[in-house]
C-alpha cells in the first residue's frame, strides 16, 4: 500500500517536473540559436538524447529483431517527430520571445484535431469541438497580434514556423496511432528509434562548420547539454513513460497544459520578455480550446 502511495506520489512530481522542463525548453532553444544554427541546435539536442534513451532501452531489453521490419515507420515518426518538429520549434523560438513561442506551442491538440478528421475514420467531430477549435484558433491570433503596427514580417515567420512545428507534431500522433500503435512495440523502444533515426538523418544534414561556437557562452552551452538535451528530450522520455505507467495515458497527455504557462513565466523572468495580457489572454483561449477538444 504504501509503495503505491509513493509511486502515486512521485508520478506527481514526475508530472510537474516534466511541464516545467518542456515550459522551459524554448528558452533554451532561444539561447542557443543566437550562436548557432537552428539545424545545429537540433542535431546536438537529439545526439545528446538519444545516449541515455538507448542506453536506458538496452537496460530493460526494449529492442527485439521483429521491430527493425516496420523501419520506414520509424523513419517518418523520426521526421514528423523530431526533425522537422523541433528544427520548426528553433526557428520559431529564435524569432520570437520564447514565451509566446512556448504558448503557440500549445496548439498541437489543435491541428490534431483537424488531421484525424481528415486521416482517421474513428475521429468524429462535433459542435462542442468545433467550437473549441475556433476558440484555439482565435488564441493563436491573439498571439500573433496582427492588428499590432510594431509587428513585423519576421514575427510573422516566427509564428508561421511554431504553427508547421506543431502541425508536424500533431501529425505524428495520427500517424502513430493509424500505423505505430497496432504494432504494440513499446514505447520506449519506439522513442529510441525514433531519436537514433533522427540522428541520422541530421548527420547528414547539418553542416558542422560554427558549430563550437556555443561554448562561447556558457549560459547558452549548459542550457542546450543540460536543459535541452539530457533533461528536455533524454530525461523527458523516461519521465513520460514513467507517467504514464503509474497514472495514465490520458493524465500524462494533460502536461500539455503546464508547458505553455511554464513558458511564459520562464520567458518573463529568466528570459526578462515583455508578456503583455494579449498574450496571457492568448494562451488561456489556446488552452481553453483544448481542453473542450479533449472533453469526452
Amino acid at each position: 500500500m504504501d509503495k503505491i502511495k509513493n509511486d502515486k506520489y512521485l508520478a506527481l512530481a514526475a508530472f510537474i517536473a516534466l511541464g516545467c522542463i518542456w515550459g522551459s525548453n524554448f528558452l533554451y532553444m532561444r539561447l542557443a540559436a543566437h550562436y548557432i544554427s537552428p539545424i545545429q541546435v537540433v542535431f546536438l539536442r537529439v545526439v545528446l538524447a538519444t545516449i541515455p534513451i538507448v542506453a536506458f532501452g538496452f537496460a530493460r531489453k526494449a529492442f527485439k529483431k521483429w521491430h527493425f521490419k516496420y523501419w520506414y515507420h520509424f523513419l517518418v515518426m523520426s521526421l514528423l517527430a523530431a526533425v522537422i518538429y523541433y528544427y520548426c520549434f528553433v526557428i520559431g523560438s529564435h524569432l520570437l520571445y520564447s514565451g509566446i513561442a512556448g504558448s503557440i506551442s500549445g496548439s498541437t491538440p489543435l491541428f490534431s484535431f483537424i488531421l484525424g478528421l481528415i486521416f482517421l475514420k474513428e475521429e468524429k467531430s462535433s459542435a462542442l469541438k468545433i467550437l473549441g477549435l475556433i476558440i484555439g484558433m482565435l488564441g493563436i491570433i491573439l498571439l500573433a497580434k496582427p492588428f499590432n503596427a510594431a509587428i513585423t514580417a519576421t514575427t510573422w515567420e516566427g509564428v508561421l514556423y511554431m504553427i508547421i512545428g506543431s502541425i508536424s507534431f500533431g501529425a505524428s500522433f495520427i500517424y502513430a496511432k493509424k500505423y505505430v500503435s497496432p504494432l504494440q512495440i513499446s514505447g520506449l523502444a519506439l522513442a529510441s528509434y525514433q531519436l537514433v533515426g533522427a540522428s541520422i538523418i541530421l548527420l547528414i544534414l547539418t553542416p558542422f562548420h560554427g558549430i563550437l561556437n556555443i561554448l562561447q557562452d556558457k549560459t547558452a552551452t549548459i542550457g542546450l547539454i543540460l536543459g535541452l538535451s539530457v533533461l528536455g528530450t533524454g530525461l523527458a522520455f523516461l519521465m513520460y513513460y514513467f507517467i504514464i505507467d503509474k497514472m495514465g495515458a490520458v493524465k500524462a497527455a494533460s502536461v500539455a497544459y503546464i508547458a505553455p504557462i511554464v513558458a511564459l513565466v520562464v520567458g518573463a523572468t529568466l528570459g526578462k520578455e515583455p508578456i503583455g495580457w494579449v498574450d496571457i489572454a492568448g494562451v488561456l483561449l489556446i488552452l481553453f480550446g483544448v481542453y473542450i477538444l479533449k472533453k469526452k
